[in-house]
């Protein structure tokens, strides 16, 4: 949800860049997303990329837009996507006009909350882990092998984990063994509260973006990380001696994210269409796998990747890829409030 490459575009106050000034398309989005390499067919179209504006995680994306923020389309994940919808912040899709449709993993195209009522609201695109990532020269294959080493006080000041409420509570239910969070007892979630807590006092930083990360990461300051794919990708890429392990005793977390429209946005349908096209590409889904290490939506392209790409990044065996991890599914209204409630009195020290 994500990544660290070209992050000159909108501020998460909002600026403007005079590259995009006179685009049409608004896109609210997470900060790097506005890689032109994810929309190149768009660009070479309409002569310039969308608008970007961006949000640090999908409660402040939610809030804003419900206080009136207008943009056209947004990229929330699959925990996200009901709530936004109740909240009747989303239009449906119109499929027809989305040209590779027919090759969208139907696991993904049809996951529960992504349609409502026989229309569409999520075009899915991206998807990926959230797992432990260690430096390797730093933390031994034992430590590797547990999540409870977040926990663990030797690490104080050396931890690092996203400023996102469902990547944090991802990390808190798989740590007492639970990875189906949509039916967590209130028990359940009292010890993952407490897990967070444990874990809070090894925090050196939450961190709300992948080039936050990598630097701490690179300079040593912290060596075990509750991270997206991305991180691994970029600091191998850079020579950094990094892993991403999804195989701990309990587990990892998975994810889906993908764009939806926005009702009220003021950009040009036509734009719209051709940016999610663009999304979809075969290009795309070679460039997502290969740069950022994420998966793709797009089946039939995901296939044409080379077998030593596809091996590297875990993706050639989405069952596989999925085992023994927790799904961030949507959770219930009641406990997904509780989860960002708490989250913030446990990053305050309480």
């Amino acid at each position: 949800m994500k990544h660290i490459f070209g992050l000159i575009g909108w501020t998460a106050a909002g600026v403007l860049t005079a590259s995009t000034a006179l685009a049409e398309l608004v896109v609210f989005d997470w900060a790097g997303y506005e890689d032109p390499e994810f929309y190149a067919s768009y660009t070479a179209k309409h002569g310039a990329g969308p608008t970007f504006a961006f949000f640090g995680d999908e409660e402040e994306a939610f809030q804003k837009l419900r206080a009136g923020f207008k943009a056209d389309l947004a990229h929330p994940c699959s925990q996200s996507v009901v709530k936004w919808r109740e909240a009747g912040l989303l239009e449906p899709l119109d499929t027809s006009k989305i040209a590779e449709w027919d090759s969208v993993i139907e696991g993904f195209r049809d996951m529960p909350g992504f349609s409502d009522g026989g229309q569409q609201y999520v075009l899915p695109l991206d998807w990926g882990a959230t797992a432990m990532t260690y430096r390797t020269d730093l933390v031994t294959e034992e430590e590797s092998s547990s999540l409870q080493s977040f926990a663990d006080p030797k690490w104080q000041g050396r931890i690092s984990i996203g400023d996102n409420v469902d990547d944090a509570y991802a990390l808190g239910f798989l740590a007492i063994g639970v990875t189906d969070w949509t039916t967590a007892t209130d028990e359940q979630f009292k010890a993952a509260s407490d897990f967070l807590r444990k874990v809070h006092k090894n925090v050196r930083a939450y961190w709300q973006d992948g080039a936050t990360l990598a630097q701490l990461m690179a300079s040593g300051e912290v060596a075990l990380a509750w991270a997206w794919n991305e991180t691994t990708a970029q600091m191998q890429a850079e020579g950094h001696p990094v892993e991403m392990k999804r195989d701990t005793q309990e587990g990892s977390s998975t994810w889906v994210c993908g764009y939806v429209k926005l009702k009220g946005g003021e950009g040009s349908e036509e734009e719209m269409y051709d940016f999610l096209n663009a999304w979809l590409e075969p290009r795309t889904a070679e460039y997502i796998v290969s740069a950022w290490g994420y998966g793709h939506s797009n089946g039939v392209a995901m296939n044409a990747i080379d077998t030593e790409t596809l091996q590297a990044t875990g993706f050639d065996d989405l069952d596989r890829y999925k085992a023994n991890t927790l799904w961030q599914a949507p959770v219930p209204s009641a406990l997904r409030e509780k989860m960002i409630a708490e989250f913030e009195r446990i990053k305050a020290g309480f």
